[in-house]
């Protein structure tokens, strides 16, 4: 995807005015807004472009602290020379301090605005391109990303909130800027229409541009949506459609369904991927900086990152694999060492000073803290457990064991053994869990199953009874609030609270 800057530009600081009378509206020749912008077929592009640009930020460095650190599955290392408790801490320790139905953690708030700076771009342009004359098949094209990634934002925030301000046109003044909290049901609806409507408009993967959704990628937010509402006869009805499309398929080998830094992306497998690029164009990443175990020292650093000016670090660790997400490996399941590695840090204050990390997105690249392979979003392999999913939660286990061994083929693992209803659903819930491992599924998987309080519980309970197993230095313990938030939903941001009446 070419996101181009000024579009981001335009679209952040020069577009929060309406469409309103444009006979009385009288623009600099100068200036760029709403009603002199969007012209033509090329403005559309750059903002759709926009559109997709806070994603980088989002799936960079918070998507992962509330969605996938926020489990069983990975922890916060700590560095005790750092004293203080920070606000990503707080989220690994299920301790989020929340009043009121709100919260001042920062990565709340910045995942929170980041979806709603997708969503204020997209109602731009869905205000004004109807308006616009230019190729039809063009236009449906854009307008179904717009549509998509409008769903996808408030998908996020809805599964993150239970409640938000549901926005549907662009902002123009202070008065419609603060919006009462829409129900979970009411978000549902909007999310369904949008998707629906994005799917009948969007080209498919043989036709669309590497790196944009696709009509496969609508389908595949729509059935996620049913599934979340255990709608299952309508979540299986799509994920069909995508499987008899002959649009995607599992790559042979499960280290090849992940993008390298400059080679692999959008591959067969991906229905739907952030796009990074490696360099000084200012589109990278730098995830596996942020999960590296700390602190490292260049010599240790270096077979990881397989950079030419390897630096040590010694922030504090994050999104560290669990031993119960280590454990949940089956013997002999190719996937485990190709997601997760060990590093051993001479300068660590643990014991043993050996940690886990999360190796699939450990792609060789050329400079330190800059890294270009992408982030997978949906991929075929979760089609097919969804589709297993569907099929089981509706009584029929023996066919949804066709499209979970699928994923346990490729895995190197035999066929599974579940034969009723319920063992196939732990079944499903154990597969998913390995073969989706880090890709920030695992948080809603225990909220849509409602497993939140059952399996955090325990786990809770095994790391403040054994500290050192989870990655604490001899004698740290964890602090006396952890694991005592087991809410579903995160608080919504203190500081968004503070510009409404509503919430």
């Amino acid at each position: 995807m070419k996101t181009k800057y000024i579009a981001a530009w335009i679209l952040a600081a020069g577009l929060m005015a309406g469409c309103g009378d444009k006979f009385l509206t009288v623009n600099p020749e100068t200036a760029l807004s709403s009603n002199n912008f969007f012209t033509s077929e090329s403005d559309f592009k750059q903002a759709v472009n926009a559109a997709y640009e806070p994603f980088r930020q989002m799936y960079n460095e918070r998507a992962w602290i509330l969605e996938e650190m926020h489990s069983d599955n990975t922890y916060y290392a700590r560095n005790i020379l750092y004293g203080a408790v920070d606000p990503t801490e707080n989220v690994a320790d299920f301790a989020v301090p929340t009043a009121g139905g709100v919260t001042a953690n920062d990565n709340v708030l910045v995942q929170y605005r980041l979806n709603y700076r997708i969503i204020a771009r997209t109602n731009q342009i869905l205000a004004l391109i109807d308006g616009v004359d230019f190729d039809a098949t063009s236009k449906a094209n854009l307008k179904g990303q717009a549509q998509f990634l409008r769903a996808f934002a408030y998908f996020d925030l809805v599964r993150l909130f239970g409640k938000v301000p549901l926005h549907l046109v662009p902002v123009t003044g202070r008065d419609d800027a603060a919006l009462p909290l829409s129900t979970t049901e009411e978000i549902y609806a909007q999310i369904e229409k949008d998707a629906k409507d994005a799917s009948a408009g969007l080209l498919d993967k043989s036709t669309q541009e590497a790196g944009r959704v696709t009509s496969g990628t609508a389908k595949m937010l729509l059935a996620n949506l049913y599934i979340t509402q255990k709608k299952w006869p309508q979540a299986e009805t799509l994920l069909k459609e995508i499987v008899t499309s002959g649009k995607y398929a599992l790559m042979p080998d499960y280290n090849d369904a992940f993008s390298f830094t400059s080679a692999n992306k959008n591959n067969k497998e991906s229905l739907f991927e952030i796009q990074y690029m490696e360099g000084s164009s200012g589109y990278n990443g730098n995830q596996i900086y942020r999960f590296i175990p700390s602190p490292i020292t260049a010599a240790e650093i270096a077979p990881i990152t397989g950079t030419s000016n390897p630096q040590q670090t010694s922030q504090e660790s994050n999104n560290i694999p669990t031993p119960d997400l280590i454990a949940a490996y089956e013997t002999g399941d190719k996937r485990k060492d190709i997601s997760i590695g060990y590093v051993t840090l001479s300068g660590s204050a643990v014991e043993n000073k050996v940690y886990p990390y999360i190796k699939k997105y450990a792609r060789p690249h050329a400079i330190h803290q800059n890294t270009g392979q992408n982030w997978p979003v949906y991929r075929y392999a979760e089609v097919l457990l969804f589709l297993a999913e569907s099929l089981n939660e509706q009584g029929k286990p023996a066919d949804a064991a066709t499209y979970l061994n699928q994923v346990r083929t490729r895995a190197g693992l035999a066929a599974s053994k579940a034969a009723s209803q319920a063992d196939m659903r732990e079944a499903i819930f154990k597969e998913r869990r390995v073969e989706l491992a880090f890709e920030n599924k695992r948080w809603f998987d225990l909220t849509r199953t409602g497993r939140v309080k059952e399996i955090i519980g325990a786990y809770g309970a095994k790391v403040k009874a054994n500290p050192a197993a989870y990655y604490f230095p001899k004698g740290a313990v964890p602090p006396p609030n952890a694991f005592t938030v087991l809410d579903d939903y995160y608080g919504l941001p203190a500081v968004e609270a503070a510009l409404t009446p509503h919430f």
